[in-house]
């Protein structure tokens, strides 16, 4: 049992151009910021579970399961920073950034990360999952892959297939990104107010701004696959795998 404060919070925006309201949308008889927010809580070792909002509609939603919800400020560029606020005040040692997207999250990979987090001391972590080098995944340039090295740190993170296998070379997993992050409050309080790099410019991709401040991010590996809601269409699949 770690006796470190780790905070859990959920970013959720109303807003969104594939899929408006996505946060409240009913899955499988509860809305889905719920599903998402119960994965949270019931990992191990978690102090608090957070939702940080922009909007009231998924405010009173959340509170009115129960749960715990901050209102933040509608104009932030990033979650990270929505997250900056709403730690802001908060005792902890740790926070995990949990998409609210995610409602099949493994909870045992909150709780591992979390642990691995703070054995490492690493300033942030975050979560990968071997891909078939001959699957979409690979191929498709919304899904993030990353590349990490020996000690488990990341090397780099690319919406290209990567690594590239070189006829005669020897083959290594590529490895899908999840958007779980872990981070402690002060490289969260240091990100925001580093300006975009130019590689997260090239490749949106937020991660990328740390590693380019020579940020050592801790990557775990694990076998459980989960399967975010982008659009409508994901709904029906999540739907099957939380019935199950």
């Amino acid at each position: 049992m770690s006796n470190k404060k780790i905070i859990v919070v959920i970013p959720a925006r109303y807003g969104s151009t594939r899929f408006p309201g996505k946060p409240l949308f009913e899955i499988a008889g509860k809305p889905m910021i719920q599903w998402t927010y119960e994965k949270a809580v019931a990992a191990e070792n978690i102090y608090k579970v957070i939702v940080a909002t922009d909007d009231q509609r998924i405010f009173d939603c959340v509170t009115s399961f129960g749960g715990e919800a901050v209102m933040t400020s509608p104009d932030h560029p990033s979650g990270t920073d929505r997250i900056a606020e709403a730690i802001q005040g908060l005792d902890c040692d740790l926070v995990i950034n949990v998409q609210g997207d995610e409602p099949t999250i493994p909870t045992d990979i909150i709780s591992r990360l979390s642990d691995e987090m703070i054995k490492s001391g690493a300033e942030m972590g975050t979560v990968a999952v071997p891909i078939d080098r001959d699957g979409e995944d690979f191929l498709n340039p919304n899904v993030v892959k990353v590349v990490k090295g020996v000690d488990d740190y990341a090397l780099y993170f690319s919406r290209a297939s990567i690594p590239f296998l070189r006829e005669g070379g020897e083959f290594v997993s590529p490895l899908k990104h999840w958007g779980i992050y872990a981070y402690t409050p002060k490289l969260i309080n240091d990100f925001i107010r580093w300006p975009e790099s130019p590689l997260e410019k090239c490749e949106k991709l937020e991660q990328l701004r740390a590693l380019d401040r020579g940020v050592k991010i801790l990557v775990i590996t694990s076998d459980h696959d989960t399967v975010g809601v982008d659009t409508p269409e994901d709904v029906q699949k999540v739907e099957q795998i939380l019935k199950n």
